[in-house]
């Protein structure tokens, strides 16, 4: 009896490189081009597996996930599936997973160590169904707030953002991909897809390559030397060619500057939209070719690639060689993740052992109370009982005795709308209604469980929001995939304002949560006006008019434009998708029971006709307002109340005078001037007094989280290396300028509570100083 010998693919003693090349040498094209391809499980599983050789599949169940598996076992080489799913804020489309809150919520927190251990509860959570791979996180710059997918983003900081994804991208590789629990992280959108038309999804981005260079590439270089494994490519088009193909950016910079060596996935049907929608290429040969020309490893969800592929090779418009380089970085993965001798399944026990575990839960509900921006009070909060809480997480009556609460509007009791977009209900698995009501909890639990029990809890409406109505053009776009409903907004309903206004005079205080509703909300949602829909500014001008003290929770999924009723508000709390748990923490905070400690990620606008608003604009322009309004933003990036007052004051710096070698060396006091403890993020701004080219007039280099108990003084030490201090100049080099320039260190980013300081940059040749900011950015 002859024993087979194992193929040396197989073989776990040949270095992975000879692997890869064995097995490349016996796959047909067919296989290959399959390889390639990630399809809808959705679909048909046995088409995707058996006749297109599909490499990867999303949008699956354990279940389909283990059909597959099957199939994969009837095929010639068996070779394992990648399997995807979009888990961008928390498992986000299994039944009972931890959803926390979005990923603009968690920028909220500032908290680079407490982002990276809730990717690290998603990964744990991901892993244990036979998931290995999540499109997340997303480095996009929020600018235009029209844009639907503000959300989705770290907001408008290019720093912050490279600090926050890089912790992301450490949560869910883990230890590396032989680690169980890691799965995969994408950054995406590279690079500049939310740089739209007004507003508007996926438009033509007008960005030139300095522009890319200054604020749009940086978190995702920093993601790339964090080794971040795979980069999805964006939707969009600029200066006339879609990203899908722009060689300069995937060529050029990603993979020759930058050196990256990770493999690329295109958005959902990029090939097929360049034919279909941009009507850049004739048909399915034509693009294909041109994606896998480009450096495209991975096409998601295009049918047409497995065909297209086949002509582009037979009409010479690709090669096999090219075909090669794609699929050996896709089985580079598979092999690391050592797929073929474990394709991770999904495993039952961990299933049931290391989902929304109490420990998952406790660090959902710590982000989720982090998360929270107090951006106005009066003094009202925190409501008299907080400060303290009983063994029962209840608060301890105090000595304003019992207080009567009216919580009002149409988000305090919707439990699906507070998770925000990509979290079970919000419309991208058809398989998945919502996740299980008593897992949630909204602000009217929040407030029926954390307020002293002899404090009566009443409930309003006070307004609808929206209805829908099918789009003239169809339900469907061309590629299949769903066309949103057109929002129809829901008119003032007199009975449920007089309910509300009836309930806010009977109460001690109101608490009106309003904001945004699901179906305003992602991809193709992008929205006209960021105005408050359907009756709910009705409902804001009535309960100003009840005189009842009002708060206003913004629940909202981007800082929306509140009506001039709501400046009668003796307190505002911004909760971006707070997540499972963010009604208690809501409720927490309005108590006392927790210390606010949010600072914005994102810039509030007064009015729509402001935008853009972010605070790091570029210098020069007639005058600084409007005609008819400010500029000034509602509430500026940085920004965010506490139950105290920390005073800023005697900024030093050590060294005036430094080279771009050097580190910017300062010091400021910090003194709690309150009766409440506070914790500050002491935030670090640079402004290079004059430079070569126009540039923002600051920007944020750094921040430090501080605790400060009551009547409390401490120094604060800053660092900054000169290298940092950069500016890309007009040959679109990233350089540091010689010249004078300003350290600005406050609680925002608001100029007139920064505290200044100058420090001089020696004249040094722009190879050395382009050297130390290469040297900067390969230490982080």
């Amino acid at each position: 009896m002859t024993i087979a010998a194992v193929p040396n693919y197989l073989d776990e003693a040949l270095p992975v490189a000879d692997r890869i090349a064995d097995l490349l040498g016996r796959m047909t094209v067919e296989e290959k081009v399959g390889q390639m391809m990630q399809l809808d499980a959705r679909d048909d599983l046995d088409d995707h597996v058996l006749r297109k050789h599909v490499g990867s599949i999303l949008h699956t169940s354990p279940e389909r996930v283990l059909r597959a598996r099957e199939l994969t076992l009837q095929t010639r080489l068996q070779i394992p599936l990648l399997v995807g799913e979009d888990c961008i804020h928390g498992h986000s489309f299994w039944e009972g997973a931890t959803i926390f809150p979005t990923q603009l919520g968690m920028a909220a927190s500032w908290d680079a160590d407490l982002i990276e251990r809730a990717a690290r509860a998603t990964a744990v959570e991901v892993a244990a169904t036979g998931i290995h791979w999540t499109f997340s996180p997303v480095l996009c710059i929020a600018r235009d707030l029209r844009w639907g997918r503000v959300d989705e983003t770290f907001g408008e900081d290019p720093f912050l953002i490279g600090e926050l994804a890089s912790a992301m991208v450490r949560g869910y590789q883990g230890g590396g991909l032989s680690d169980p629990t890691a799965i995969l992280a994408t950054a995406k959108h590279f690079a500049g897809y939310s740089e739209t038309q007004g507003g508007r999804d996926a438009s033509e981005a007008d960005i030139s390559q300095r522009k890319l260079r200054s604020w749009f590439l940086p978190p995702f270089e920093r993601v790339a030397k964090e080794g971040c494994r795979t980069f999805m490519i964006g939707y969009q088009s600029t200066d006339g060619v879609p990203i899908t193909v722009n060689d300069w950016l995937l060529n050029d910079v990603l993979r020759g500057e930058w050196g990256y060596t990770g493999t690329l996935i295109t958005d959902w049907d990029n090939v097929g939209r360049m034919v279909w929608e941009q009507q850049v290429q004739p048909d399915y040969a034509h693009a294909a070719a041109a994606a896998v020309n480009a450096g495209n490893d991975m096409i998601m969800t295009t049918p047409g690639f497995f065909q297209g592929t086949l002509d582009a090779l037979a009409q010479g418009l690709l090669t096999e060689a090219v075909l090669d380089r794609a699929v050996a970085r896709i089985l580079l993965l598979k092999f690391e993740f050592g797929l073929f001798a474990d394709p991770r399944l999904p495993d039952e026990t961990r299933i049931a052992s290391e989902i929304a575990t109490a420990e998952h839960r406790a660090l959902n509900l710590d982000l989720a109370r982090r998360s929270l921006v107090l951006l106005r009070n009066d003094g009202l909060l925190p409501l008299d009982g907080g400060y303290t809480a009983d063994a029962e997480g209840r608060a301890r009556q105090g000595s304003g005795g019992a207080r009567r609460v009216a919580v009002i509007g149409p988000l305090a009791d919707e439990a699906q709308t507070q998770l925000g977009d990509w979290a079970g209900g919000s419309g991208q698995a058809g398989w998945l209604d919502g996740q299980p009501r008593d897992m949630i909890a909204t602000v009217l639990d929040g407030f029926r469980s954390v307020t002293p029990a002899d404090w009566p809890i009443t409930h309003a409406r006070g307004a609808d929001v929206l209805t829908l109505q099918e789009d003239p053009a169809g339900a469907f776009f061309p590629d299949g995939q769903p066309r949103p409903q057109i929002v129809v907004p829901s008119p003032p309903d007199e009975a449920l304002i007089a309910e509300a206004v009836a309930a806010a005079q009977d109460a001690d205080v109101a608490v009106v949560v309003v904001g945004d509703v699901i179906e305003l909300v992602g991809e193709g949602r992008s929205t006209a006006t960021l105005d408050l829909v359907g009756g709910q500014i009705a409902l804001i001008d009535a309960l100003a008019a009840a005189g009842t003290p009002f708060v206003v929770v913004l629940m909202a999924s981007k800082p929306l434009v509140l009506p001039r009723s709501a400046q009668q508000a003796a307190a505002v709390i911004w909760a971006a998708s707070p997540g499972m748990q963010g009604g208690r923490a809501i409720a927490e905070l309005a108590l006392g029971l927790i210390e606010p400690t949010g600072r914005l990620p994102i810039s509030f606008a007064r009015h729509v006709g402001q935008l853009p608003i972010f605070y790091n604009q570029i210098r020069g322009q007639h005058g600084n307002r409007y005609a008819d309004l400010t500029q000034s933003p509602a509430w500026a990036f940085g920004e965010g109340l506490s139950y105290t007052t920390v005073e800023y004051d005697r900024l030093r710096v050590a060294d005036t005078e430094l080279g771009a070698g050097d580190t910017v060396r300062a010091s400021v006091e910090l003194r709690n001037t309150g009766e409440r403890p506070a914790h500050e993020i002491v935030q670090l701004y640079v402004r290079d007094i004059i430079t070569s080219v126009s540039w923002a007039d600051k920007e944020l280099k750094a921040y430090r989280h501080v605790d400060l108990q009551p009547g409390e003084t401490a120094t604060v030490e800053l660092s900054l290396p000169v290298a940092d201090c950069t500016i890309v100049d007009a040959a679109g080099r990233r350089i540091v300028e010689a010249g004078e320039f300003e350290l600005l260190v406050g609680p925002s980013s608001r100029d007139e509570v920064l505290l200044s300081a100058r420090f001089r940059v020696a004249a040094a040749a722009g190879v050395e100083a382009q050297a130390a900011v290469q040297g900067t950015l390969e230490r982080r």
